[in-house]
């Protein structure tokens, strides 16, 4: 390995590690960046976790997720805005600047994605300035197409930016996701429209491996194993004015079966490898 200043391993990654052995073994391999998840933070506790990856010397480059923003019922409403205003605090006591939002699909029994959509701008008129209050900056995700009914309404980096640049860059920006993105011949041109206002929050890579599993979810491909260039993306972001952490976000069984500690030294050498 060489230069891994730029990498950030998303814990969900290395599912399988407790997140004191994530914080031992980013140490020991010379991982900078962390990219934490809420529900093992929470079960570890967010001040403690705040103060050991403090303690290592480790910077948390992003927190997931917020979002699930689509509700139409009242109550499912001001329960996902409470929800998200409890993840902007948590992120800003973990030290991050980015809190990634997965904005929610289609409520049951709805087929009006417009309408969603605009629940989620209408959230964000709420949720941005409680964010910026807090140092924290909401970054929109657009998910494959194939996440829109069930996970996330929003599905290009145009639609998510359509949304985002209602409110300043400062709080409210996009993530840029080689997984969901890399089919879309237009993203290269939104990656320049989001870095020109500096709404590029977060850089993350996974590669896209046929066939997909069952329920695709888990079908975030180990870099290099499958169709995406990684350095491609990586310019595009790097020429958009993008120079900050680049975070490997995997959700692969597979891997989640194997040792976590050499899952996360793949990992690393992969990144060197394809996009360092």
């Amino acid at each position: 390995m060489t230069d891994l200043s730029r990498f950030s391993i998303n814990q969900m990654t290395v599912r399988q590690l407790s997140l004191p052995d994530l914080v031992d073994a980013c140490r020991d391999l010379g991982v900078p960046g962390v990219g934490l998840w809420r529900e093992p933070v929470q079960e570890y506790g967010v001040g403690a976790a705040a103060k050991l990856v403090r303690d290592a010397g480790l910077t948390v480059t992003t927190l997931c997720r917020g979002g699930f923003l689509t509700a139409s019922d009242p109550d499912e409403r001001a329960a996902a805005l409470a929800d998200n205003r409890r993840a902007v605090d948590e992120a800003a006591t973990l030290g991050t600047d980015t809190l990634v939002l997965v904005s929610g699909g289609l409520p049951a029994g709805s087929k009006d994605l417009r309408g969603a959509r605009e629940r989620i701008a209408d959230a964000l008129a709420e949720l941005g300035p409680y964010a910026g209050e807090h140092g924290v900056r909401l970054a929109i995700e657009p998910l494959h197409p194939m996440f829109a009914s069930d996970r996330c309404v929003v599905s290009t980096l145009a639609q998510a930016l359509d949304l985002a640049e209602r409110f300043p860059a400062g709080q409210v920006g996009v993530t840029v996701d080689t997984y969901h993105v890399w089919w879309d011949d237009t993203a290269p041109a939104q990656i320049a429209r989001a870095g020109a206002q500096g709404r590029i929050h977060t850089f993350q890579l996974a590669d896209w491996t046929t066939p997909l599993p069952a329920g695709v979810l888990n079908g975030r491909g180990q870099i290099g194993d499958g169709a995406i260039d990684m350095r491609e993306w990586k310019a595009h972001v790097e020429a958009a004015g993008y120079t900050g952490p680049i975070e490997v976000e995997l959700f692969n069984d597979e891997l989640w079966a194997r040792d976590g500690r050499e899952v996360l030294a793949e990992t690393a050498a992969r990144f060197v490898e394809h996009a360092a």
